[in-house]
């Protein structure tokens, strides 16, 4: 029997599986056979914060960019290409950016709050 509890979001999860021989032993094989993947990095808060700010800072100072540009700085500016794809949607959603067409990219434009 293995029991896994947690939350997903908000919600409780509370889950308990019961596997045969047979299944302990397809899941064995399973697990030796996957190859080993590291951890998810986990960004401590202050550095997501810092991010956040920094992303913002390179729309703010730049007016406009298309989405290219944006995710190319974003992407420096994070050090891999996932956090900066996370800034750029995050980017996206915020209300002191507006997102239009530009023809092959959308065009972001910072826009000041007043």
């Amino acid at each position: 029997m293995l029991r896994i509890r947690g939350t997903v979001g908000d919600l409780p999860v509370d889950l308990t599986l019961e596997l045969d021989d047979g299944d302990w032993a397809r899941l064995g094989a399973q697990l030796q056979a996957a190859p080993a993947q590291s951890a998810p990095s986990v960004v401590p808060a202050r550095q997501n914060d810092d991010l956040w700010q920094g992303a913002q800072d390179v729309l703010r100072n730049a007016g406009q960019l298309s989405g290219l540009e944006l995710l190319d700085q974003l992407e420096g500016l994070a050090g891999d290409a996932a956090a900066g794809k996370r800034l750029l949607v995050r980017l996206r959603h915020s209300a002191k950016v507006k997102v239009t067409s530009g023809g092959d990219t959308p065009l972001y434009s910072w826009i000041d709050a007043l």
